[in-house]
């Protein structure tokens, strides 16, 4: 999002730049409607593309939130599937002690 910013700016530096080199002893009372409807139209361009950028990338980082949650999910389940591992290991060994040792 920061280099879109840059980006507009510096696009709005170029028009501006463009504009003064173009039009010759141009004063505000020069301006007219279809300055206005310039402005606008740009402005309103501006915001159809900006809310189209910030949509996908919105959606880029919910998922990628999802992703970062199913992966620590997966990461729990698989330490208590090692401890569930661990424990069944440990009460064979002890199952195998008690069959050599039957004393105990």
């Amino acid at each position: 999002m920061k280099n879109l910013t840059i980006i507009g700016l510096v696009l709005l530096a170029l028009s501006i730049l463009l504009f003064y080199l173009t039009a010759n002893n141009f004063t505000v009372n020069d301006l007219g409607m279809p300055h206005i409807m310039g402005i606008l139209g740009g402005i309103g361009i501006g915001l159809i593309i900006g809310g189209m950028v910030g949509y996908v990338s919105k959606g880029s980082a919910i998922k990628e939130e999802q992703r970062r949650k199913e992966f620590a999910q997966l990461q729990k389940e698989k330490q208590e599937l090692e401890i569930q591992t661990a424990e069944l290991a440990r009460r064979e060994q002890e199952l195998q002690n008690q069959r050599q040792n039957p004393q105990i």
